[in-house]
């Protein structure tokens, strides 16, 4: 083990991939997938893939797990078990990262088939888990020497590098990890004074009535504030750029054109001049998003095909061929034959399984879309983290292929919609889980684990995470009815509409291709895509709680920047703060989504509404959060903590 007790500088750049050290060396041998990681992270899958699954169906998000179970496991192996073990703390963490990724997967897409009037059963529910999860695994195989070792220091994987640096000073104990812990407290109790006691709004929001009524908000998020502190402003700021030509230009566009338009608008079914800037966005402005985001994923992978293909090459080149001495625990992947067989499986399983049974053609797009879209997701993690993929994008560009192929092969009618949400849904599953692989194989890089075991182990958890998501989803619907106020499933509605949209020639392929427009414009100006096209799909709200722990950052290292070195120490401090920010958040999340399922009402805050859920008192809360994290970041003695 290395001797100090932090992660190198080199943890977050500065090198090339092949000459990172990674904290734990090589040469040191130490379990990873024990009895004790393998079932502490199949139990936190299960929980964490519950509090998702109910989250999503209720307000369309979930909660990241990877760095929550990052500290989980490190406490209970260190504090319970007496395990200082920082390779089994980075499997458990793995493993619970899946039941976030699952729960997305199934919640987006799976519950319009019961919408629509149809049965879904918990075995539909599994099938299609584990066939999108398989792939969602093993696709990010051949991409993970271009993504996690060649772009080193490129992409940042911010949640990757939060999770490591709670492992490493969890691990370690000392200074560092009581900064964790001090950020672990303040988000979790910011979480519960907001989320849970309503004592303020976790979304102010203002209406410019000069200016076709507009809205601009901010998500008042510690999460979210971390994550951009962590990611820094360059990212944030291409999002927030697309959210403000979203918001502030073609919102108000729209309202000032339609206002006057005495029928609603396909696809809405409100007039323009009744609708606010919510509905718009919602009607309107997340197509022109998916179609960014569509495009933008292709020019991404159009652009990444010469590694993909390389990185075929040189691991086809090696079936058949034993490991060479060089070959160490870090560069430990799993053979190209599970690739090339998890495909063939996922084909033949769709093809021929009745529970699904999606056909040749559907089949095919299954393993197809899944690899376009688990290579994009993979990489896009390595911009804003899994937290913020826009999966339910990416879903809906695949439902507009796929449902477009289908009818024009005749496959149409309730039969075409249902194999389309069976694909989509594969794919779905396929889009979050290779997002989540991607995220927890660069933890493992930094510190020093086998990318083999923990695809592994993650396929292990995935098992249990999708049979308690599968009885989750079905309770809630028994209880409240998926689609009622007290289940909405946002995504899925959105979902079903797109698959009935293009079966009945219904979908504004006009919006859609505005979307394609705005991101061909971005690769020709010579702008990130994926960045700007999350802006226009993501809300303004989102991006701008993201760019604020991003100013937070420029604020601390205009502060040092005539000391580089105490500069890097005072930024190593912010994001370590700032990683327990995001665990806080997520933990305490949980705890409130408990409170809701087992039906325990603690928003008492809402008793005094006039106070409590006013934006600029809500605001001010939100910048002092950010004015304690700066001091913080900046505090104690300039040298190593």
């Amino acid at each position: 083990m290395k001797d100090n007790k932090r992660l190198s500088h080199t943890a977050y750049g500065g090198i090339k991939g092949d000459d990172y050290m990674p904290f734990i060396s090589t040469t040191t041998a130490m379990p990873e997938s024990s009895v004790y990681s393998i079932l502490m992270g199949a139990v936190f899958t299960m929980i964490f893939a519950a509090a998702n699954t109910y989250l999503g169906l209720k307000v369309g998000l979930t909660i990241s797990a990877g760095i929550p179970g990052a500290i989980l496991a490190t406490g209970i192996l260190k504090g319970l078990f007496k395990r200082n073990n920082i390779l089994e703390a980075n499997m458990v963490a793995s493993i619970a990262a899946v039941g976030e990724s699952i729960a997305g997967g199934i919640i987006f897409i799976l519950p319009a088939i019961i919408l629509w009037g149809i049965t879904l059963r918990v075995s539909t529910i599994v099938i299609v888990t584990l066939l999108g999860g398989i792939v969602g695994i093993f696709f990010v195989t051949p991409l993970r020497k271009f993504l996690i070792v060649e772009e080193h220091g490129n992409l940042v994987y911010p949640e990757s590098m939060a999770a490591a640096e709670v492992l490493v000073n969890g691990s370690e104990g000392g200074s560092g990890f009581k900064m964790v812990l001090m950020g672990l407290g303040i988000g979790g109790g910011y979480k519960l004074a907001s989320g849970g006691f309503a004592l303020w709004s976790e979304r102010p929001e203002w209406v410019i009535p000069a200016y076709q009524n507009s809205v601009f908000g901010i998500d008042t998020l510690a999460s979210l504030l971390g994550v951009g502190f962590i990611v820094g402003t360059k990212a944030s700021a291409f999002m927030f750029g697309g959210s403000l030509v979203a918001w502030l230009g073609l919102i108000p566009l729209i309202k000032y054109i339609g206002s006057t338009v005495p029928e609603p608008l396909f696809p809405s079914t409100m007039l323009i001049s009744e609708m606010g800037a919510s509905d718009i966005w919602s009607k309107y402005i997340r197509y022109i998003g998916a179609g960014a985001v569509a495009a933008g994923g292709f020019i991404s992978l159009g652009k990444s095909a010469p590694t993909i293909i390389r990185s075929f090459k040189e691991a086809m080149s090696g079936i058949g061929k034993k490991e060479s001495g060089a070959t160490t625990r870090i560069n430990e992947d799993p053979p190209i034959v599970w690739v090339i067989a998890s495909a063939i499986l996922v084909f033949i399983l769709a093809w021929l399984l009745p529970q699904i049974r999606v056909g040749i053609i559907g089949s095919l797009m299954a393993v197809v879309f899944s690899f376009f879209f688990a290579v994009v997701s993979a990489r896009m993690v390595g911009i804003i983290g899994a937290s913020n993929n826009p999966v339910s994008g990416m879903t809906i560009a695949t439902l507009l292929f796929v449902t477009a192929i289908l009818k024009i092969t005749g496959n149409t009618g309730q039969e075409g919609m249902i194999t389309a949400v069976m694909v989509g849904g594969i794919v779905c599953v396929a889009i979050a889980v290779a997002g989540g692989t991607a995220q927890s194989l660069k933890t493992t890089f930094v510190i020093g684990g086998s990318p083999k075991k923990v695809q592994i182990g993650m396929y292990l958890g995935l098992i249990f995470g999708a049979i308690v998501s599968g009885y989750v989803l079905l309770m809630l619907h028994n209880t409240y009815g998926i689609g009622s106020e007290a289940v909405p499933a946002p995504q899925a509605t959105l979902m079903s509409m797109v698959i009935g949209g293009v079966m009945t020639g219904e979908l504004p392929w006009v919006l859609v291709f505005v979307g394609v427009s705005i991101a061909i414009f971005a690769e020709i100006s010579g702008l990130p895509v994926l960045p700007v096209a999350l802006g226009l799909y993501l809300p303004i709200h989102l991006n701008a709680g993201i760019l604020s722990g991003g100013i937070i950052r420029i604020f601390v290292e205009k502060k040092f920047k005539k000391n580089e070195s105490i500069m890097k120490e005072k930024v190593e401090r912010g994001i370590l703060i700032s990683s327990g920010l995001v665990a806080g958040d997520a933990l305490m999340g949980i705890v409130v989504a408990g409170f809701a399922t087992l039906g325990l009402n603690v928003a008492f805050g809402l008793n005094f509404e006039g106070l409590t859920q006013n934006s600029i008192f809500s605001t001010g809360i939100f910048i002092i959060l950010g004015v304690i994290i700066y001091l913080i970041s900046c505090s104690g003695d300039n040298e190593r903590t």
